[in-house]
């Protein structure tokens, strides 16, 4: 299997997948896993305030008057376990992920997503896709990004969300999907 983004055809050379990296990445882990620490934190801080003992090992919360500092903490850490359980879930389901697949012989593509209640599938005739568009935009949100210049359609996205793609992973890929579907590259 290809790195993400990256195409890898077939030994017929008729299909061409893709595979698209959802929201199981490292840098959601380490987010989800800080926001769970931080609310846990928190509401061990407001109970400790709230009856008197301490239950951290490290400071004395139990001296925070409960109203309103021990208070607002619990109200801090009910947020930041809520915020926590939606972004195991979103990694959970591995929303984003998906595969592009594009098919000679049948003369289609593909471009499948999941959801968070449901698969995403959006099925193109090949004969309409006039282009593979490579887009750079770098400064405070660089986006580097695969789309399908799609007659009759805005673009159809390719390319993970989120972390940018290298610059050489992303002009391989596109270079070899144009290169497949026999269309222009656009972009460069």
């Amino acid at each position: 299997m290809a790195s993400p983004g990256v195409a890898s055809p077939s030994a017929d050379e008729q299909v061409l997948e893709q595979p698209v990296l959802g929201s199981r990445r490292l840098s959601n882990l380490l987010v989800a896993a800080a926001v769970s620490i931080g609310g846990i934190g928190f509401v061990l801080t407001s109970a400790s305030s709230r009856f008197g003992r301490d239950l951290l090992p490290i400071g004395h919360p139990a001296a925070l008057v409960w109203v309103p500092q021990g208070l607002v903490m619990g109200l801090y850490g009910v947020a930041a376990l809520l915020l926590a359980t939606y972004l195991w879930l979103v990694i959970s389901i591995d929303v984003g992920s998906g595969l592009n697949r594009f098919d000679r012989k049948a003369g289609e593509a593909r471009i499948s997503r999941r959801g968070f209640r449901k698969l995403i599938e959006v099925v193109i005739p090949l004969r309409e896709i006039q282009a593979v568009k490579v887009e750079v935009r770098d400064g405070l949100s660089p986006q580097r990004r695969l789309a399908l210049r799609v007659q009759g359609r805005r673009d159809m996205p390719l390319t993970r969300v989120g972390e940018p793609m290298p610059l050489a992973d992303l002009e391989l890929a596109g270079a070899r999907l144009a290169r497949f579907l026999g269309v222009p590259l656009e972009g460069l």
